[in-house]
């Protein structure tokens, strides 16, 4: 009889663990464990430790240097542990490349297979970087056609899966209305948070008349709650589980570059991008990104969708800017047929989390 394929899956962040829950709905004959938040642990995972401990951005985790190595360290050792067939990592390149050197250095031999899903943006960083991932990862999941030829030039096997995003979104919602909704999304990083949440503050105050929501993620909703408490406008703030029904009723979006950013082009959803990171963070950025955008779906359609403030540029003067530009239906009706431009890019036939899962049961036979 043969016994369960053991799969070690690492979240590191919201998104991560929004893919990772649909993934391991899909694993219905696999033994889990790992790292996860609240979509996988709904799912029946016991996380080894809280995944807000690793949802911080690379370039500035100097301040929780300590925790960070604590936190690989033990994954590494439960990994040694558990001895699973697969270990399946989300995102997060930096905290998991890490854990799988120490893996690799502590058992060379008997040492799992390391599968990863979404292809690190090698593109914007450099190609070559590429040639690094080929040597830790057995197998790659990324979510475009275009990332493919990046990483099997060296010899890593490459599946393109789609955008997870984009399966069962609800319909697009139609624009030509007044603007009434704003709605605010300042991140899933606490990094993030800090830093938008001044400059919302301003625009919210400055922008009176409207109602501004605040979708909040598990590791920043304490922190989001207690800034937006001091606003003379207050935002209405819900759970991330309801903010495609929010989407649906947005007139305009600020939302910082990301995850949210695609989740809101794929629906169609007029916005402004917005990011602002450390003096450090702005300094590196400069120097090393090779794309004219941030953006996803900009950085897809190769121009300027999404109107992208970033660094010092992102300042609530700025932004109320760009929203007073989006207040006519005209300039949102639009910037919605941008969007829909991108559509073929986002979806394929069948979801991605169930490409990933098939694939994986079908070329893993574990021994008895």
């Amino acid at each position: 009889m043969k016994r369960k394929l053991k799969i070690f899956i690492i979240a590191g962040e919201v998104s991560g663990d929004v893919l990772g829950g649909k993934i391991m709905a899909e694993l219905k004959d696999a033994e889990i464990i790992g790292i996860g938040g609240e979509n996988m642990q709904a799912r029946g995972l016991k996380s080894i430790f809280p995944m807000s401990d690793l949802a911080v951005v690379l370039l500035e985790v100097f301040g929780r240097a300590r925790t960070l190595t604590r936190r690989i360290n033990e994954t590494v050792a439960a990994i040694i542990k558990e001895k699973p067939d697969i270990v399946l990592t989300i995102d997060s390149p930096g905290f998991v490349k890490r854990v799988i050197k120490k893996v690799k250095k502590a058992a060379p031999e008997s040492g799992p297979k390391y599968y990863h899903v979404v292809a690190p943006q090698v593109w914007a960083w450099g190609s070559n970087r590429a040639k690094k991932y080929a040597g830790i990862f057995d197998r790659m999941y990324a979510f475009f056609d275009f990332e493919v030829p990046y990483f099997t030039v060296y010899g890593l096997d490459t599946i393109p899966v789609g955008h997870p995003i984009a399966d069962g979104l609800p319909p697009p919602p139609t624009v030509g209305r007044d603007v009434k909704t704003i709605t605010l999304l300042p991140g899933s990083r606490m990094s993030e948070v800090k830093k938008l949440m001044p400059i919302f503050k301003e625009v919210a105050e400055r922008l009176p008349g409207y109602k501004y929501v605040i979708p909040v993620v598990e590791t920043t909703e304490k922190s989001v709650r207690e800034y937006a408490g001091k606003w003379k406008t207050k935002p209405a703030i819900i759970p991330a589980a309801a903010r495609y029904g929010q989407y649906s009723k947005t007139d305009i979006a600020i939302v910082a570059v990301g995850t949210a950013s695609a989740e809101l082009a794929m629906m169609h959803v007029p916005a402004v991008a917005v990011y602002k990171a450390n003096a450090l963070t702005q300094f590196i950025a400069r120097r090393v990104i090779k794309l004219e955008h941030l953006s996803l779906v900009n950085i897809l359609l190769g121009r300027m969708v999404y109107p992208e403030l970033l660094g010092d540029e992102c300042t609530a003067d700025n932004i109320i800017r760009e929203i007073e530009k989006l207040k006519p239906a005209a300039s949102r009706e639009k910037m919605v047929k941008e969007l829909s431009r991108a559509d073929k890019m986002w979806r394929r036939k069948i979801p991605a989390a169930k490409l990933i899962a098939t694939d994986i049961m079908k070329n893993n036979n574990p021994p008895c």
